[in-house]
């Protein structure tokens, strides 16, 4: 199993939804969702058969900066394999974007990855106002508000679910390793779920998944963030081409608001 599809795709999907038009809503929002010194704790889990086996961790990390003379959110994500994983394949990846708190938008990203011994470095700084994109490899021209794999995460957490209605889903577009991704996610609706953590009313949603890693394209993934001011990732549920993977929540610091999705903790 390479986990690090599955990092990316944690990455890309614990996210949001919203109604049909929602592009526009991934220009302008406000950020009511998180602030400096939030962090997230996540455990990866693989299934092939009966048996749930931990094989890697994740986490993410919020740190107010001055970037260029911008007020930003420096969002780290890291994820690795558990040591038990290394003797198969060993990850180390970190991803990291600044985000313009005014505009919520990404000013630079960075993907600095191990896998497996291969190593990824792509540095890209984007320029929002003329819809371009500068990485490592070259300059590429970008759609309006375009964003990175990490700073959607930030940005669709801020989106006001209780707007929406079930079967709504929000297009929007994201720039990875010099190449820009039409997506959306669906809605689906609240329900209780029950977490390594605790059990908690939840947002869940469905995304579109890109064709080609060991995950099949469309809608297979399942995914549920709090229902609460908040809006952070609880739990990731998807088939593989060979067995299932779950990420689980498994801590947290420094939320900006009450965690008052939580019915019952561990």
């Amino acid at each position: 199993m390479k986990l690090r599809h599955i990092f990316i795709t944690l990455l890309c999907c614990l996210g949001a939804a919203a109604p049909l038009h929602a592009q526009d809503d991934f220009c302008g929002i406000k950020n009511i969702s998180f602030r400096d010194g939030e962090k997230l704790f996540f455990k990866v889990y693989y299934n092939m058969g009966a048996l749930w086996v931990g094989a890697g961790e994740a986490s993410f990390s919020v740190k107010k900066e001055n970037y260029k003379g911008r007020e930003v959110f420096h969002v780290v994500g890291d994820g690795r394999t558990l040591k038990s994983y290394e003797w198969f394949y060993k990850v180390r990846d970190r991803y990291e974007t600044y985000i313009d708190v005014k505009t919520m938008l990404p000013v630079k990203f960075i993907r600095n990855v191990n896998e497996g011994g291969f190593k990824i470095y792509n540095n890209v700084t984007f320029n929002q106002e003329i819809g371009q994109a500068i990485s490592t490899k070259g300059v590429y021209t970008v759609p309006k508000c375009i964003q990175d794999v990490v700073s959607a995460i930030y940005y669709a957490r801020n989106i006001d679910y209780n707007k929406y209605k079930p079967g709504d889903k929000i297009p929007f577009t994201m720039f990875l390793d010099d190449e820009v991704f039409n997506l959306y996610i669906r809605y689906v609706g609240k329900e209780r779920i029950k977490t390594k953590y605790g059990t908690f009313d939840a947002i869940k949603i469905v995304p579109l998944l890109i064709e080609g890693t060991i995950f099949k394209g469309g809608e297979k993934m399942m995914i549920w963030v709090s229902d609460d001011n908040n809006h952070i990732p609880l739990r990731v549920d998807s088939p593989i081409l060979v067995g299932s993977v779950k990420v689980d929540l498994i801590g947290y610091e420094q939320l900006r608001n009450p965690l008052t999705s939580l019915i019952k903790k561990n």
